[in-house]
């Protein structure tokens, strides 16, 4: 090898009558009115984000699908407690009123009936309050922050606690309701409701 020979890429660089070259390692400079360049091959792409984002700046993020499942799943939470609200109301009436059809016109039976009454239609109003709360807490899943997660959380928690009390027909709504907390306090579910915080 012979470092005289112009196609040794080792060797030293010829001056071609274009003035002086920057040897291996020394940075090169762009002619003067030539934009310099950052690089070889495509630009540097942003970091991509697990939520489809592309990490640019503005994009909209996409639900994860566990905080769709939980969104889900507080409808039917809230269904099911304004169909139940509805169910107390009217079997109050209906107790109250058979009470005062079989027991004739006794004080203690109108005190019973009329208890009853109180305690069925006392339900029935904050099971619809239960029901109207969670049917909220899934419309603001889309637009919510932090809050609205730690609304859906303790929304789960209160609904589980008072599933175990209803055992066995209550079942189904504690499970729905533990899916809702461990789909919202995954990490997904974190990054969807702290969203608007990581963008500014």
């Amino acid at each position: 090898m012979s470092f005289g020979d112009p196609n040794n890429p080792y060797g030293q660089p010829q001056d071609q009558g274009q003035g002086q070259q920057p040897g291996y390692g020394y940075p090169q400079q762009a002619p003067q009115g030539v934009p310099p360049q950052q690089g070889y091959g495509y630009p540097a792409a942003p970091p991509l984000s697990p939520y489809g984002n592309g990490g640019l700046p503005g994009a909209a993020m996409e639900m994860p699908g566990g905080v769709k499942a939980a969104r889900v799943m507080l409808w039917i939470m809230g269904g099911l407690n304004v169909i139940g609200a509805l169910v107390l109301v009217v079997m109050g009436f209906a107790l109250s009123s058979e009470l005062e059809k079989s027991a004739g016109s006794s004080a203690d039976a109108e005190a019973f009936a009329s208890l009853g009454q109180g305690i069925l239609i006392a339900g029935g109003v904050f099971s619809l309050i239960v029901g109207v709360v969670g049917i909220l807490l899934a419309l603001k899943f889309k637009s919510g922050g932090n809050g609205v997660r730690i609304g859906a959380i303790v929304y789960g928690s209160v609904g589980a606690l008072f599933s175990l009390f209803s055992l066995p027909l209550g079942i189904v709504t504690l499970a729905l309701a533990v899916l809702v907390i461990v789909f919202v306090a995954k990490a997904d579910g974190s990054a969807w409701f702290n969203r608007n915080k990581q963008q500014y």
